[in-house]
């Protein structure tokens, strides 16, 4: 018997649609499903794997229990009810000691459904839960819901005049969003792309700015400063909707396109050419990358500006504009599920980072929560948006202050490889009583573990893509096949452990699709099952609508879109764009810049990989076997370095190699490292764990307290002092 599962990818944001032909219960092809909105049938080097990762011989699939020294690699196989048994009485036991905060988790990106790890961790009492979000969409995110009420991260590239690209590379990252960009240039958008790198993207722009790594916040208050100055302003806008115009173009003046020239490396005329563009192309929008939420100190600064830019161009919620979606009206969202009532306000204190990072933890949300509640009837998920800062958790780990953190579970999460300042992360994990990991693959993270547990990959699950709980819009996909051999999906695991915890009347769906049909529910469809929605619905959009403001009113204080943003002044921060130096710059470290004379950009997304995934998978592997750094040729030859040599990348935090790749993508005083690097097949025990600091960038990067940003607590990955050296003989 043979037939076709609509399944989504899950190995990248995209969730890109695929069909999966099943017979006798094997999966035996997959394809790209031409129907769906996103990738219409197309599928890049991830997806064509996806049989090799389904099956590949590495797999965890058996729950294993640590029975050596921690790092030593001696696991034995046990049921899954002896695992959860002892797991649940060691969190019960610690918890008793050290109260609910002592437990903590950290996330990756995607390959999970979070509300219910949130809904865990809210109904055991814990507020630390950590992800890589400081780093991606963060900053961003939550400086648009702080001036309006939620992001506008829905840009119309095809109905704009003009698109900024700021800080993204859709041509590496996001194949069905770069094809959306080339038919809108060949429809006569203007693109403009801002990227240190001579990117695929920046390939195809009209104008590319290499401006400096880190500099975008200079740029970004250029632009304001010409556009204010210039009167290119949408003044009936700011009339009727904003307040703060006056506050924002006496902050402006001191940032001039000469001023700028300097710290970002653009001209003054180019600076003014594109702010002039973007000002009177309406309508306009910007698609931001996560390398600006990268910046470290002045990530949310940087945001701010970029905000201010839409606003004050009349971009915000119009067509062809920054379109901003709100929740979805009916379907049950994964705010509603988090359960985010059920933590005491005395626990809400106690999460980690949230008495310095006050706009992605408790303060902050909370504020958001309130205005976004009155328009909107929902508020963004906590999951993501309200979480213990990551560098604070591990030194707590390490150091235990404020309190001890003895307990982690790990899901969909290389903390090694994904955090930044590596070798403190390894300490922290090497530190606790009970560290628990649900993987694909015995990672250098899992090799620490206390137990291992099995994990279904998205052909054995289904997937419901809701860009994390914050569209207006789902895309609802099933499972090919049931999980193979003792493989779990995450809702199945938080759910089994909550039941042995105390918390079963808070879990009582036996399946995802038993949860994914009551949060279809409301949406009126009687449906009998969640495979039917599959099968003849698939998505549900809600209508689009735009202005929402005129309608709805705006959720802020003000009720008005604010370029001085009072949820800012609130917490104690500048509520107005301002500079910040970038933080591991010659600027702000000029005691380093003789010594340390390169600037790095600590990683960018790339194919065939997905951060740290996919270096087991051959045919993937076979693509890019090493890990490489972009260097400019006249740099290299300055340094006799060749093509594919060995390099050692050195910052005043740590020391990596990486493989030479000479390109004049790059200035000759910057190097681009590729992220996410380890070897499975190399030395799994402690201290190698599989190469894991040898060439994993992350290991140069620091994340000080102090060079985070003042918002979100987001550690700098770009514009950071190093130098490099050819590796020699057997270094």
């Amino acid at each position: 018997m043979s037939e076709i599962r609509k399944t989504a990818c899950h190995f990248c944001h995209m969730n890109c649609g695929m069909l999966a032909t099943v017979e006798n219960g094997v999966v035996t092809k997959v394809v790209g499903d031409p129907e769906h909105p996103f990738n219409q049938g197309a599928q890049c080097p991830r997806g064509v794997s996806a049989l090799d990762h389904l099956n590949h011989p590495n797999r965890i699939n058996f729950p294993l229990k640590r029975v050596g020294e921690r790092g030593s690699g001696q696991f034995e196989r046990v049921s899954w009810e002896e695992a959860l048994d002892d797991i649940a009485a060691r969190l019960a036991a610690l918890k008793q000691k050290y109260g609910a905060e002592t437990i903590a988790t950290t996330g990756g990106t995607n390959r999970t459904d979070d509300f219910a790890r949130r809904r865990f961790f809210n109904l055991v009492g814990s507020p630390n839960v950590v992800h890589t979000a400081p780093v991606c969409w963060i900053p961003n995110f939550l400086t648009e819901a702080a001036s309006y009420g939620w992001a506008a991260f829905d840009p119309e590239v095809a109905g704009a005049k003009c698109a900024v690209i700021w800080g993204h590379n859709g041509g590496a990252s996001y194949l069905p969003e770069m094809r959306g960009m080339l038919q809108a240039k060949a429809n006569g958008t203007k693109i403009i792309v801002i990227d240190p790198n001579y990117s695929e993207t920046a390939s195809k722009a009209d104008i590319w700015l290499p401006l400096k790594p880190g500099s975008d916040n200079a740029l970004a208050l250029a632009w304001l400063n010409v556009i204010i100055n210039e009167g290119l302003c949408d003044y009936q806008f700011i009339e009727e909707w904003t307040v703060g115009f006056e506050e924002l173009c006496d902050r402006v003046q001191e940032y001039t396109p000469e001023w700028a020239a300097e710290k970002t490396g653009v001209s003054p005329e180019l600076i003014i050419e594109t702010a002039r563009i973007y000002a009177m192309s309406k309508p306009a929008c910007i698609v931001w990358g996560v390398a600006t939420d990268q910046l470290g100190k002045g990530s949310a600064a940087s945001a701010q500006a970029r905000v201010a830019l839409r606003i004050i161009c009349g971009n915000l919620d119009v067509p062809g504009g920054d379109v901003m979606p709100g929740p979805h009206p009916l379907f049950i969202t994964d705010w509603e599920m988090e359960l985010n009532e059920m933590l005491p306000e005395e626990q809400r204190v106690k999460q980690l980072g949230s008495e310095r990072f006050k706009l992605n933890t408790w303060p902050g949300y909370q504020l958001l929560t309130e205005n976004m509640l009155r328009v909107w009837g929902k508020s963004i998920p906590a999951e993501w948006f309200c979480e213990a800062n990551p560098s604070t958790v591990f030194r707590a780990m390490v150091t235990e202050k404020p309190y001890p953190v003895k307990a982690c579970i790990t899901l969909a999460n290389n903390p090694l490889v994904s955090y930044a300042n590596s070798k403190l992360v390894y300490e922290g994990l090497k530190n606790l009583d009970l560290y628990v990991v649900m993987e694909y693959w015995m990672t250098p993270a899992a090799m620490l573990a206390d137990y291992v547990l099995p994990a279904a990959s998205w052909l054995e699950r289904p997937v419901m893509t809701t860009t994390y709980g914050v569209s207006d819009w789902l895309i609802a996909s099933e499972r090919a096949i049931e999980p193979m051999f003792e493989r779990k999906t995450d809702i199945e695991f938080w759910s089994e452990l909550g039941h042995r915890m105390g918390q079963a009347e808070y879990w009582p769906w036996k399946t995802d699709e038993e949860i994914f049909k009551y949060r279809l529910d409301p949406l009126g469809l009687e449906l009998e099952s969640y495979e039917e929605f599959v099968q003849c619905y698939r998505m549900h959009f809600a209508d689009r609508e735009y202005r929402k403001f005129e309608t709805r009113g705006v959720a802020t204080p003000s009720g008005k879109v604010e370029l001085k943003i009072s949820i800012f002044e609130q917490l104690g921060y500048d509520p107005l764009p301002h500079y910040v130096a970038p933080p591991f710059s010659a600027e702000a470290k000029p005691e380093l810049a003789q010594e340390y004379p390169l600037s790095l950009v600590a990683g960018g997304g790339f194919m065939p990989f997905f951060h740290s995934e996919h270096r087991e998978i051959t045919r993937i592997r076979l693509l890019r076997p090493n890990p490489r750094v972009a260097i400019n040729p006249t740099l290299a030859q300055k340094l006799n370095i060749k093509e594919g040599e060995w390099v050692w990348i050195e910052t005043p935090t740590g020391k990596v190699k990486q493989t030479a790749f000479i390109t004049s993508a790059v200035a000759p005083d910057v190097i681009q490292a590729e992220r996410g690097w380890w070897f499975p097949e190399k030395e799994i025990k402690d201290p190698s764990l599989m190469g894991v600091f040898e060439s994993n960038i992350n290991v140069c990067v620091d994340d000080d307290p102090d060079t985070l940003d003042e918002l979100c607590g987001s550690f700098c990955s770009r514009g950071i002092m190093c130098r490099i050296s050819k590796v020699e003989g057997n270094d």
